[in-house]
């Protein structure tokens, strides 16, 4: 373990290197979250408690949304790229062939990314947007304890998705449209653009029972104080058990593209 503790820091150290690019997303994300914050006003001025949420809960939503958009990698941007273009290139064989598990190295690497962004990235915007706005802020420190859980868990379902579109990369001539839709997917099923609870019907059951709820909605709520006793045990059950499937189906689709790697290195 103590290998992947080294891998995440060095993930952490990594993005740490890019200051003017955190700095541009900080702007951008603030930006946006004014943006965003000003049309949910609109919104909620026309329908109070929209989807259950009144309008300082709706903009925390928004705000958590861009503290949240880089930390869950909701429209990629960690490791999902470079391990591509290993595969194109067969630089993994190299990789598989090393003594340290490649999902396990990529998902310490991503958590180590993860925690960057949350800090660098996640926190200014909320600062600003707790200025400009009445915001709905935990009084407690559990419900700040127990949203950083389902944060770390929303990491770790975004991590699953995005292995399991970059390993499709063995079988796909260019796996970059496996990972638009995915990327399109997260941002609409994740709650990105409204919370999951305003779309209608059958949409809304199918979208909060998919695993990209897990990267915003679920946390958001945790947040809001929406989840509590049995029902915030319930809301994690719900995203470890898209950790855990996500994981499996990595492994699985890991152990094949392995095999086809050395019956045709051998």
């Amino acid at each position: 373990m103590r290998l992947y503790a080294v891998v995440a820091a060095g993930g952490f150290r990594r993005y740490a290197t890019y200051r003017v690019a955190t700095l541009a997303g900080v702007f951008t994300n603030t930006v946006f979250g004014f943006i965003l914050a000003y049309t949910y006003i609109a919104l909620w001025d026309e329908r109070p408690h929209l989807g259950g949420y009144d309008m300082s809960q709706a903009l925390t939503y928004v705000w958590l949304g861009q503290a949240l958009l880089m930390t869950c990698a909701m429209m990629g941007g960690g490791f999902e790229d470079e391990l591509m273009e290993r595969i194109r290139t067969g630089d993994i064989a190299v990789d598989l062939y090393r003594p340290a598990d490649l999902q396990l190295w990529w998902l310490a690497g991503d958590l180590g990314r993860a925690a960057f962004h949350l800090l660098g990235r996640g926190i200014v915007p909320m600062v600003l947007g707790a200025l400009a706005f009445d915001l709905a802020l935990p009084g407690s420190p559990w419900t700040w304890l127990a949203f950083l859980v389902s944060v770390a868990l929303g990491v770790v379902v975004s991590f699953g998705v995005r292995f399991l579109v970059a390993l499709s990369a063995f079988w796909l001539m260019d796996g970059a449209g496996a990972m638009q839709i995915a990327w399109l997917a997260g941002l609409f099923f994740s709650g990105m653009l409204l919370p999951l609870p305003l779309f209608p019907g059958v949409l809304g059951d199918v979208a909060r029972a998919l695993p990209w709820s897990s990267l915003l909605q679920v946390p958001a709520d945790v947040f809001l104080g929406r989840y509590a006793g049995w029902d915030l045990l319930r809301a994690y059950a719900f995203q470890a058990g898209w950790a855990v499937a996500l994981l499996l189906a990595g492994r699985m689709l890991q152990s094949v593209a392995t095999r086809r790697v050395v019956v045709q290195g051998g």
